[in-house]
């Protein structure tokens, strides 16, 4: 399993993956990569599977979600596969979506701050990776979110 998180506020490139290889029978590999882009940030995730020839039933997921808040965010996936069995099971699934300020809008409508709708929005985006940490680490992650998100959404 590999599961990684990357956030890119302005001015800032985060390139973020991961190299599966399976050379043995019956092995599994899972790719969780989230990414939030803010204000001008560029987040990239790269990754590589290969299930070799002695591999039998290999299997992987790769999951890339990126989420992009403001003006000139920006999220990009570059998926490569080598599969050279044809009894392997490979998935890839990508998702992109852009936080506007309706959504913003409607969470401060009901008496929410600004930074605090942002933290919310994020914290639930990556709520898939924290959950499957450590509380300690999952409750450290979720301040550092909630952090980066108070920082002015332009």
């Amino acid at each position: 399993d590999m599961l990684s998180i990357a956030v890119a506020g302005p001015g800032q490139i985060q390139d973020a993956g991961a190299k599966m290889y399976h050379l043995a029978p019956n092995t599994t590999s899972r790719i969780l990569s989230k990414s939030l882009s803010k204000s001008g940030g560029q987040a990239s995730y790269r990754g590589l599977v290969h299930i070799s020839k002695n591999a039998r039933q290999g299997r992987a997921k790769i999951t890339c979600d990126a989420m992009m808040i403001g003006e000139g965010a920006r999220s990009d996936t570059f998926p490569h596969m080598e599969i050279e069995r044809s009894d392997a099971t490979v998935e890839h699934e990508a998702t992109v979506e852009r936080i506007g300020t309706e959504r913003l809008f409607s969470l401060m409508a009901r008496g929410i701050t600004e930074e605090d709708a942002s933290g919310l929005l994020a914290n639930g985006f990556v709520e898939p990776v924290s959950r499957e940490i450590p509380l300690e680490y999952s409750i450290e992650l979720n301040r550092l979110i909630r952090y980066e998100m108070s920082k002015k959404v332009g």
